[in-house]
Protein backbone atom coordinates (compact mmCIF):
# COMPACT_ATOMS: atom_id res chain seq x y z
CA UNK A 1 0.00 0.00 0.00
CA UNK A 2 2.97 2.38 0.33
CA UNK A 3 2.81 3.05 -3.41
CA UNK A 4 -0.45 4.94 -2.77
CA UNK A 5 1.40 7.68 -0.92
CA UNK A 6 1.95 10.56 -0.98
CA UNK A 7 -0.97 12.28 -2.70
CA UNK A 8 -1.40 15.85 -3.83
CA UNK A 9 -3.55 18.28 -1.85
CA UNK A 10 -6.25 17.81 -4.51
CA UNK A 11 -5.51 14.50 -6.22
CA UNK A 12 -6.05 14.09 -9.92
CA UNK A 13 -8.80 11.62 -10.89
CA UNK A 14 -6.16 9.10 -12.00
CA UNK A 15 -4.19 9.40 -8.73
CA UNK A 16 -7.29 9.03 -6.65
CA UNK A 17 -8.54 6.06 -8.69
CA UNK A 18 -5.19 4.33 -8.13
CA UNK A 19 -5.35 4.99 -4.39
CA UNK A 20 -8.94 3.74 -4.20
CA UNK A 21 -7.96 0.60 -6.06
CA UNK A 22 -5.21 -0.01 -3.50
CA UNK A 23 -7.70 0.39 -0.65
CA UNK A 24 -10.09 -2.08 -2.30
CA UNK A 25 -7.26 -4.63 -2.55
CA UNK A 26 -6.28 -4.06 1.08
CA UNK A 27 -9.85 -4.72 2.21
CA UNK A 28 -10.30 -7.80 0.02
CA UNK A 29 -6.90 -9.41 0.55
CA UNK A 30 -5.93 -8.43 4.10
CA UNK A 31 -8.73 -6.99 6.23
CA UNK A 32 -11.67 -9.28 5.45
CA UNK A 33 -9.55 -12.45 5.85
CA UNK A 34 -8.37 -11.13 9.25
CA UNK A 35 -11.88 -10.62 10.67
CA UNK A 36 -11.90 -13.91 12.66
CA UNK A 37 -8.92 -12.63 14.64
CA UNK A 38 -11.02 -9.82 16.14
CA UNK A 39 -13.36 -12.03 18.16
CA UNK A 40 -12.75 -11.54 21.88
CA UNK A 41 -10.00 -8.93 21.35
CA UNK A 42 -9.86 -5.66 23.27
CA UNK A 43 -8.32 -3.74 20.40
CA UNK A 44 -7.03 -4.23 16.88
CA UNK A 45 -3.76 -6.23 16.79
CA UNK A 46 -0.72 -4.11 16.04
CA UNK A 47 0.11 -5.76 12.71
CA UNK A 48 -3.36 -4.91 11.41
CA UNK A 49 -3.14 -1.37 12.78
CA UNK A 50 0.14 -1.00 10.91
CA UNK A 51 -1.62 -1.91 7.65
CA UNK A 52 -4.02 0.98 8.23
CA UNK A 53 -1.09 3.35 8.87
CA UNK A 54 0.72 2.23 5.73
CA UNK A 55 -2.45 2.80 3.71
CA UNK A 56 -2.55 6.42 4.88
CA UNK A 57 -5.96 5.97 6.52
CA UNK A 58 -5.01 7.94 9.64
CA UNK A 59 -4.39 10.96 7.42
CA UNK A 60 -7.32 11.01 4.99
CA UNK A 61 -9.00 14.01 6.65
CA UNK A 62 -5.91 16.18 7.07
CA UNK A 63 -4.21 18.55 4.60
CA UNK A 64 -0.83 17.61 3.15
CA UNK A 65 0.59 20.63 4.99
CA UNK A 66 0.12 18.64 8.20
CA UNK A 67 1.18 15.28 6.78
CA UNK A 68 -2.22 14.06 5.60
CA UNK A 69 -3.52 13.00 2.20
CA UNK A 70 -5.53 16.16 1.63
CA UNK A 71 -8.66 14.31 0.49
CA UNK A 72 -11.92 16.14 -0.03
CA UNK A 73 -14.94 14.93 1.92
CA UNK A 74 -16.30 13.26 -1.21
CA UNK A 75 -13.02 11.40 -1.63
CA UNK A 76 -13.01 10.43 2.05
CA UNK A 77 -16.51 9.06 1.65
CA UNK A 78 -15.56 6.97 -1.37
CA UNK A 79 -12.53 5.57 0.47
CA UNK A 80 -14.61 4.70 3.52
CA UNK A 81 -17.31 2.97 1.43
CA UNK A 82 -14.55 0.47 0.61
CA UNK A 83 -12.88 0.25 4.03
CA UNK A 84 -16.15 -0.40 5.85
CA UNK A 85 -17.04 -3.43 3.76
CA UNK A 86 -14.73 -5.10 6.27
CA UNK A 87 -15.57 -5.24 9.97
CA UNK A 88 -16.32 -1.78 11.34
CA UNK A 89 -13.67 -2.49 13.99
CA UNK A 90 -10.97 -1.60 11.45
CA UNK A 91 -12.60 1.78 10.89
CA UNK A 92 -12.95 2.32 14.65
CA UNK A 93 -9.18 2.09 15.14
CA UNK A 94 -8.55 5.32 13.20
CA UNK A 95 -11.96 7.01 12.97
CA UNK A 96 -11.68 9.08 16.16
CA UNK A 97 -8.23 10.29 15.14
CA UNK A 98 -9.37 11.49 11.69
CA UNK A 99 -12.56 13.07 13.03
CA UNK A 100 -13.20 14.03 16.62
CA UNK A 101 -9.48 13.99 17.46
CA UNK A 102 -7.97 15.99 14.61
CA UNK A 103 -10.75 18.22 13.28
CA UNK A 104 -11.13 20.34 16.45
CA UNK A 105 -7.40 21.09 16.34
CA UNK A 106 -7.34 21.60 12.58
CA UNK A 107 -10.18 24.12 12.51
CA UNK A 108 -10.06 25.69 15.98
CA UNK A 109 -6.56 25.09 17.30
CA UNK A 110 -3.56 27.39 17.34
CA UNK A 111 -0.75 27.01 14.82
CA UNK A 112 1.45 25.59 17.58
CA UNK A 113 -1.20 22.99 18.46
CA UNK A 114 -1.59 22.00 14.82
CA UNK A 115 2.15 21.68 14.30
CA UNK A 116 2.59 19.56 17.43
CA UNK A 117 -0.26 17.10 16.97
CA UNK A 118 -1.61 16.89 13.41
CA UNK A 119 1.45 15.38 11.65
CA UNK A 120 1.68 12.65 14.27
CA UNK A 121 -2.03 11.94 14.03
CA UNK A 122 -1.88 11.82 10.23
CA UNK A 123 0.94 9.27 10.26
CA UNK A 124 -0.82 7.09 12.84
CA UNK A 125 2.00 7.58 15.34
CA UNK A 126 -0.56 9.17 17.68
CA UNK A 127 -4.00 7.79 18.41
CA UNK A 128 -6.56 10.31 19.69
CA UNK A 129 -9.62 9.73 21.87
CA UNK A 130 -12.49 12.17 22.25
CA UNK A 131 -13.79 12.67 25.78
CA UNK A 132 -17.27 14.19 25.93
CA UNK A 133 -19.75 11.60 27.26
CA UNK A 134 -20.23 11.41 31.03
CA UNK A 135 -22.66 9.63 33.38
CA UNK A 136 -24.90 12.73 33.20
CA UNK A 137 -23.91 13.96 29.74
CA UNK A 138 -24.62 11.90 26.65
CA UNK A 139 -27.21 13.33 24.30
CA UNK A 140 -27.26 16.31 26.67
CA UNK A 141 -23.79 17.62 25.91
CA UNK A 142 -24.52 20.70 28.01
CA UNK A 143 -24.61 18.48 31.09
CA UNK A 144 -20.81 18.15 31.21
CA UNK A 145 -19.62 18.20 34.83
CA UNK A 146 -15.89 17.60 34.40
CA UNK A 147 -14.27 20.82 35.62
CA UNK A 148 -11.12 22.61 34.48
CA UNK A 149 -10.02 25.22 37.01
CA UNK A 150 -7.20 27.72 36.26
CA UNK A 151 -4.21 27.44 38.58
CA UNK A 152 -1.20 29.53 37.63
CA UNK A 153 0.01 28.49 34.19
CA UNK A 154 -2.15 25.35 34.22
CA UNK A 155 -5.71 24.11 34.36
CA UNK A 156 -6.56 21.39 36.88
CA UNK A 157 -9.06 18.82 35.60
CA UNK A 158 -11.38 16.74 37.76
CA UNK A 159 -14.19 14.48 36.61
CA UNK A 160 -14.85 11.35 34.57
CA UNK A 161 -15.88 10.28 31.09
CA UNK A 162 -17.44 7.03 29.90
CA UNK A 163 -17.78 4.92 26.73
CA UNK A 164 -14.64 6.53 25.30
CA UNK A 165 -13.46 4.75 22.13
CA UNK A 166 -9.75 3.84 22.06
CA UNK A 167 -9.19 5.52 25.44
CA UNK A 168 -6.82 2.81 26.67
CA UNK A 169 -4.92 2.89 23.36
CA UNK A 170 -4.83 6.68 23.05
CA UNK A 171 -1.75 8.86 23.17
CA UNK A 172 -3.77 12.07 23.48
CA UNK A 173 -7.27 12.95 24.68
CA UNK A 174 -9.47 15.76 23.42
CA UNK A 175 -11.39 16.62 26.58
CA UNK A 176 -14.53 18.71 26.99
CA UNK A 177 -14.54 20.33 30.44
CA UNK A 178 -16.48 23.11 32.11
CA UNK A 179 -14.41 26.23 32.74
CA UNK A 180 -17.29 28.47 33.84
CA UNK A 181 -18.31 27.31 37.31
CA UNK A 182 -22.03 27.38 38.07
CA UNK A 183 -23.11 27.18 34.43
CA UNK A 184 -24.94 24.35 32.76
CA UNK A 185 -25.17 25.46 29.15
CA UNK A 186 -22.73 24.70 26.37
CA UNK A 187 -21.21 28.19 26.55
CA UNK A 188 -19.33 27.21 29.71
CA UNK A 189 -17.50 24.30 28.08
CA UNK A 190 -13.92 24.45 26.82
CA UNK A 191 -11.80 21.93 24.91
CA UNK A 192 -8.38 20.71 26.02
CA UNK A 193 -5.57 18.62 24.54
CA UNK A 194 -4.54 16.20 27.29
CA UNK A 195 -1.66 13.75 26.76
CA UNK A 196 -2.79 10.34 27.97
CA UNK A 197 0.19 9.92 30.30
CA UNK A 198 -0.57 13.13 32.20
CA UNK A 199 -0.37 12.46 35.96
CA UNK A 200 -3.89 12.25 37.37
CA UNK A 201 -5.34 10.67 34.21
CA UNK A 202 -6.37 7.03 34.58
CA UNK A 203 -8.52 4.52 32.72
CA UNK A 204 -11.07 1.92 33.66
CA UNK A 205 -11.09 -1.63 32.33
CA UNK A 206 -12.26 -2.27 28.79
CA UNK A 207 -16.05 -2.32 28.57
CA UNK A 208 -17.82 -5.55 27.67
CA UNK A 209 -20.18 -4.81 24.80
CA UNK A 210 -22.84 -6.42 22.62
CA UNK A 211 -20.60 -6.20 19.56
CA UNK A 212 -17.56 -4.46 18.12
CA UNK A 213 -15.02 -6.88 19.58
CA UNK A 214 -11.61 -5.42 18.84
CA UNK A 215 -12.77 -1.84 19.34
CA UNK A 216 -12.21 -0.87 22.95
CA UNK A 217 -14.16 1.62 25.03
CA UNK A 218 -13.61 2.46 28.68
CA UNK A 219 -14.02 5.10 31.35
CA UNK A 220 -11.49 7.91 31.78
CA UNK A 221 -10.85 9.57 35.15
CA UNK A 222 -9.29 12.97 35.89
CA UNK A 223 -8.02 13.43 39.43
CA UNK A 224 -6.24 16.79 39.79
CA UNK A 225 -4.75 16.34 36.32
CA UNK A 226 -2.68 19.41 35.48
CA UNK A 227 -2.78 20.58 31.85
CA UNK A 228 -0.76 23.57 30.57
CA UNK A 229 -2.88 26.55 29.56
CA UNK A 230 -1.41 26.38 26.06
CA UNK A 231 -3.32 23.08 25.66
CA UNK A 232 -6.64 24.94 25.71
CA UNK A 233 -7.77 24.48 22.10
CA UNK A 234 -7.79 27.82 20.34
CA UNK A 235 -6.32 29.53 23.41
CA UNK A 236 -9.68 30.75 24.71
CA UNK A 237 -12.36 29.48 27.06
CA UNK A 238 -15.95 28.81 26.12
CA UNK A 239 -15.38 27.49 22.62
CA UNK A 240 -15.52 23.81 23.50
CA UNK A 241 -18.97 23.06 22.15
CA UNK A 242 -18.26 24.77 18.82
CA UNK A 243 -14.95 22.92 18.68
CA UNK A 244 -16.66 19.62 19.40
CA UNK A 245 -19.37 20.13 16.81
CA UNK A 246 -16.87 20.51 13.98
CA UNK A 247 -15.53 17.08 14.79
CA UNK A 248 -18.97 15.62 15.52
CA UNK A 249 -20.39 16.68 12.14
CA UNK A 250 -17.41 15.11 10.41
CA UNK A 251 -17.85 11.94 12.49
CA UNK A 252 -21.59 11.72 11.84
CA UNK A 253 -21.09 11.75 8.10
CA UNK A 254 -18.42 9.08 8.43
CA UNK A 255 -20.75 6.95 10.56
CA UNK A 256 -23.36 7.18 7.80
CA UNK A 257 -20.70 6.05 5.31
CA UNK A 258 -19.83 3.13 7.59
CA UNK A 259 -23.47 2.04 7.61
CA UNK A 260 -23.45 1.89 3.80
CA UNK A 261 -20.22 -0.13 3.71
CA UNK A 262 -21.58 -2.58 6.27
CA UNK A 263 -24.89 -2.85 4.39
CA UNK A 264 -23.06 -3.58 1.13
CA UNK A 265 -21.14 -6.42 2.79
CA UNK A 266 -24.36 -7.81 4.31
CA UNK A 267 -25.97 -7.77 0.86
CA UNK A 268 -23.02 -9.66 -0.59
CA UNK A 269 -23.22 -12.27 2.16
CA UNK A 270 -27.00 -12.63 1.87
CA UNK A 271 -26.90 -12.92 -1.94
CA UNK A 272 -24.13 -15.53 -1.84
CA UNK A 273 -26.09 -17.59 0.68
CA UNK A 274 -29.31 -17.26 -1.28
CA UNK A 275 -27.60 -18.39 -4.48
CA UNK A 276 -25.95 -21.41 -2.87
CA UNK A 277 -28.40 -22.62 -0.24
CA UNK A 278 -31.07 -24.93 -1.70
CA UNK A 279 -34.54 -25.60 -0.32
CA UNK A 280 -37.32 -27.58 -1.98
CA UNK A 281 -34.97 -28.42 -4.82
CA UNK A 282 -34.01 -24.88 -5.79
CA UNK A 283 -31.78 -22.03 -4.60
CA UNK A 284 -33.25 -19.65 -2.03
CA UNK A 285 -32.66 -16.84 -4.52
CA UNK A 286 -35.45 -18.20 -6.72
CA UNK A 287 -38.09 -17.65 -4.04
CA UNK A 288 -39.88 -14.36 -4.58
CA UNK A 289 -40.06 -13.47 -0.87
CA UNK A 290 -36.28 -13.80 -0.65
CA UNK A 291 -35.95 -11.71 -3.81
CA UNK A 292 -38.11 -9.01 -2.21
CA UNK A 293 -35.78 -8.83 0.77
CA UNK A 294 -32.72 -8.61 -1.47
CA UNK A 295 -34.34 -5.85 -3.52
CA UNK A 296 -35.25 -3.82 -0.44
CA UNK A 297 -31.71 -4.18 0.89
CA UNK A 298 -30.18 -2.91 -2.34
CA UNK A 299 -32.66 -0.06 -2.79
CA UNK A 300 -32.19 1.29 0.74
CA UNK A 301 -28.41 1.00 0.55
CA UNK A 302 -28.37 2.82 -2.77
CA UNK A 303 -30.56 5.59 -1.36
CA UNK A 304 -28.20 6.06 1.59
CA UNK A 305 -25.13 6.01 -0.65
CA UNK A 306 -26.62 8.67 -2.93
CA UNK A 307 -27.65 11.06 -0.16
CA UNK A 308 -24.25 10.74 1.52
CA UNK A 309 -22.35 11.53 -1.68
CA UNK A 310 -24.58 14.54 -2.32
CA UNK A 311 -24.05 15.80 1.23
CA UNK A 312 -20.29 15.23 0.98
CA UNK A 313 -20.18 17.40 -2.13
CA UNK A 314 -22.15 20.08 -0.30
CA UNK A 315 -19.71 19.78 2.62
CA UNK A 316 -16.79 20.44 0.27
CA UNK A 317 -18.57 23.38 -1.36
CA UNK A 318 -19.50 24.95 1.98
CA UNK A 319 -15.94 25.14 3.31
CA UNK A 320 -15.99 26.84 6.69
CA UNK A 321 -19.71 27.70 6.40
CA UNK A 322 -20.99 24.34 7.61
CA UNK A 323 -24.20 25.64 9.20
CA UNK A 324 -26.58 25.12 6.26
CA UNK A 325 -25.67 21.44 5.84
CA UNK A 326 -25.68 20.30 9.49
CA UNK A 327 -29.27 19.08 9.14
CA UNK A 328 -28.36 17.27 5.91
CA UNK A 329 -25.58 15.47 7.76
CA UNK A 330 -28.10 14.53 10.44
CA UNK A 331 -30.42 13.18 7.72
CA UNK A 332 -27.60 10.99 6.42
CA UNK A 333 -26.73 9.69 9.86
CA UNK A 334 -30.37 9.00 10.76
CA UNK A 335 -31.36 7.29 7.52
CA UNK A 336 -28.19 5.25 7.06
CA UNK A 337 -28.02 3.97 10.65
CA UNK A 338 -31.68 2.94 10.61
CA UNK A 339 -31.23 1.45 7.14
CA UNK A 340 -28.32 -0.81 8.05
CA UNK A 341 -30.31 -2.23 10.95
CA UNK A 342 -33.05 -3.30 8.54
CA UNK A 343 -30.51 -4.70 6.07
CA UNK A 344 -28.81 -6.71 8.82
CA UNK A 345 -32.15 -8.09 9.95
CA UNK A 346 -33.01 -9.18 6.39
CA UNK A 347 -29.56 -10.78 6.00
CA UNK A 348 -30.00 -12.84 9.15
CA UNK A 349 -33.50 -13.88 8.05
CA UNK A 350 -32.26 -15.00 4.63
CA UNK A 351 -29.58 -17.09 6.32
CA UNK A 352 -32.20 -18.73 8.54
CA UNK A 353 -30.72 -20.79 11.37
CA UNK A 354 -27.21 -20.20 10.07
CA UNK A 355 -27.70 -16.47 10.62
CA UNK A 356 -28.24 -17.09 14.33
CA UNK A 357 -24.94 -18.94 14.73
CA UNK A 358 -21.75 -17.37 16.04
CA UNK A 359 -19.01 -17.35 13.48
CA UNK A 360 -21.11 -16.12 10.57
CA UNK A 361 -20.52 -12.64 9.15
CA UNK A 362 -24.19 -11.68 9.29
CA UNK A 363 -24.50 -12.61 12.98
CA UNK A 364 -21.43 -10.53 13.85
CA UNK A 365 -22.46 -7.56 11.74
CA UNK A 366 -26.03 -7.75 13.12
CA UNK A 367 -24.61 -7.07 16.60
CA UNK A 368 -21.99 -4.59 15.44
CA UNK A 369 -24.29 -2.28 13.48
CA UNK A 370 -26.78 -1.81 16.33
CA UNK A 371 -24.35 0.72 17.78
CA UNK A 372 -24.73 3.13 14.88
CA UNK A 373 -28.25 4.18 15.92
CA UNK A 374 -26.84 5.25 19.31
CA UNK A 375 -23.41 6.85 19.11
CA UNK A 376 -22.36 10.18 17.53
CA UNK A 377 -25.92 11.37 18.22
CA UNK A 378 -28.74 8.88 18.69
CA UNK A 379 -31.47 8.61 16.05
CA UNK A 380 -33.94 10.55 18.19
CA UNK A 381 -31.45 13.38 18.60
CA UNK A 382 -30.99 13.50 14.82
CA UNK A 383 -34.75 13.69 14.37
CA UNK A 384 -34.98 16.64 16.73
CA UNK A 385 -32.11 18.42 15.00
CA UNK A 386 -33.67 17.92 11.57
CA UNK A 387 -37.13 19.05 12.69
CA UNK A 388 -35.78 22.16 14.43
CA UNK A 389 -33.91 23.11 11.26
CA UNK A 390 -37.11 22.67 9.23
CA UNK A 391 -39.08 24.87 11.63
CA UNK A 392 -36.36 27.50 11.67
CA UNK A 393 -36.21 27.54 7.87
CA UNK A 394 -39.98 27.90 7.57
CA UNK A 395 -39.76 30.99 9.80
CA UNK A 396 -37.19 32.57 7.53
CA UNK A 397 -34.24 31.59 9.71
CA UNK A 398 -35.47 33.62 12.66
Amino acid sequence: MNDALPMAEVATPAEFASYLDGIERLVRERLIPAEPRLEGQETLPEDLTQLLRQAGLFGISMPTRWGGLGLTMEQQVRVMFEVTRASSVFRARFSTTIGLGSQPILYNGTDAQRAEWLPRMASGEVTAAFCLTEPEAGSDAGGVRTMAVPDGADYVLNGSKRYITNARQADVLIVMARTAAGTRDAAGISAFIVPAKTPGVSFGPADRKMGQDGSATSEVFFNDARVPAENLIGGREGGGFKTAMRGINHARLHVAVTCVGQAQRLIEEALFHAMNRRQFGQPLAEFQLVQAKLADMRAETQAARSMILETARAFDAAGEAQGPIIADIACCKLFASEMVGRVADHAVQIHGGAGWMRGTVVEQFYRDVRLFRIFEGASDVQRLLIAKDMIKSSMGGA
